[in-house]
């Protein structure tokens, strides 16, 4: 009796609509690939979106580009992405989204790559539709959309943001392409920043949008100001921003260790829909 062979391959144009599909099946947990699949398509370059499938069909996929984040992937899958992930990438800046899929892909392939900076083997992945004015949480007025002329003001709160977050700087030398990463996210209407004395004091970004989905990253609030319960009418401000602007569904993941930040997004609505886990190289 033969055996049928489950193939895998490079992803293209002809595959948007099934691997758009595939992620809808948990748009929280996905939207940073879908989000990516609708700014540049598939099929550019040796690199992208390997599919792995079953029955002809698109059943799992494993995103390449810069980070590596796999996409209703399945023991049965891991090994043959793998494959792929190794003859594309030797480094990434990360491998992120689903906890027991990211693990799963890590062990298959991780071997090949340098020892990370940092495994975050516990993220919570939150999610919210409701606008906290609905919960009776003020909001603080002073939120706004940053203008594209205000970039830099908004790359050294970016800067200390990604440092502290990630550990190294965002750049090295000229902080040119990091700048013009900002400025893409500002023309688009994707970073939220209050801004005092002409200096950012407070910022938030949607990384990504799709599906029906925003997730909120890069937050970051001047540390003199900390602690003194101003966050949350700063986040329930970008909140409502986001889903009225953006999408109805907002969502972000945190670190399990961080409690003062989950604390809070449980009061500005958010519940637990899912594990994450990010490993930094």
């Amino acid at each position: 009796m033969l055996r049928t062979r489950q193939p895998t391959r490079l992803l293209g144009p002809d595959d948007v609509d099934a691997a758009l599909d595939l992620c809808a099946r948990d748009p929280a947990a996905h939207v940073f690939v879908a989000s990516r699949i609708l700014d540049g398509g598939l099929g550019s370059g040796a690199a992208g979106a390997f599919g792995w499938f079953e029955d002809g069909q698109l059943a799992s996929l494993v995103w390449t580009v810069a980070n590596v984040v796999p996409v209703g992937t399945t023991p049965a899958s891991w090994g043959p992405l793998a494959a792929q992930v190794r003859k594309v990438r030797r480094r990434s800046a990360s491998f992120l989204g689903p906890r027991d899929e990211v693990r799963g892909l890590w062990d298959a392939v991780g071997h090949d790559f340098p020892p990370p900076r940092a495994v975050r083997g516990e993220q919570p992945l939150l999610a919210t539709a409701t606008p906290p004015s609905r919960l009776g949480i003020p909001l603080d007025p002073r939120v706004r959309p940053a203008q594209e002329h205000e970039v830099d003001l908004v790359l050294p709160a970016a800067e200390h943001m990604f440092t502290q977050e990630i550990g190294y700087r965002p750049y090295t030398g000229s902080p040119a392409f990091y700048r013009d990463s900002i400025w893409r996210l500002i023309r688009a209407g994707r970073t939220y920043v209050v801004i005092e004395r002409g200096r950012v004091i407070f910022k938030a970004d949607v990384g990504s949008v799709a599906l029906g989905c925003a997730q909120v990253q890069g937050v970051w609030l001047a540390p003199e100001l900390r602690g003194a319960g101003r966050s949350v009418g700063l986040m329930a401000a970008v909140c409502e921003q986001v889903a009225r602007d953006h999408a109805p569904l907002v969502t972000l993941y945190v670190n399990e260790y961080n409690h003062p930040a989950r604390a809070l997004y449980a009061r500005l609505g958010f519940r637990l829909v899912g594990p994450y886990a990010t490993i930094l190289m």
